[in-house]
């Protein structure tokens, strides 16, 4: 499902990951910190993918939110495990969102901003 955003603008955390081999409880860590960001305050939403690269993204209201959520002594503790056991290799961006525009059956589900008609790439 796609997140329902305000509108912009707003930040993304996007976090891209490859996976060490084996879940050593990742999957449920991974499930607790997506219960505990939901329950932060600034957090919008997140969306998630994973095949060989895992992109993760979760927006929030402001930087303090992000930053705050980054202190937090669960996540502190995750972040430390994803490190020892659970990625070969991650990234993580933070972007502020200027604009956001949707289309499609799944945009007309998932709410946010209107479509900008006049909008140009470039």
């Amino acid at each position: 499902m796609l997140s329902r955003t305000p509108e912009p603008p707003y930040y993304a955390v996007i976090f891209s990951s490859i996976r060490t081999e084996g879940d050593h409880g990742y999957a449920a860590m991974a499930e607790a910190m997506n219960r505990l960001a939901a329950e932060q305050p600034g957090y919008l939403g997140m969306e998630s993918a994973r095949e060989a690269i895992g992109i993760t993204v979760s927006y929030w209201a402001d930087l303090e939110s992000i930053r705050r959520w980054k202190a937090a002594a669960e996540h502190m503790v995750a972040q430390r495990l994803g490190q020892e056991r659970w990625y070969a290799a991650y990234h993580v961006r933070v972007a502020k969102v200027e604009r956001d525009y949707r289309g499609g059956m799944a945009g007309d589900r998932c709410g946010g901003s209107v479509i900008d008609a006049n909008w140009k790439p470039g």
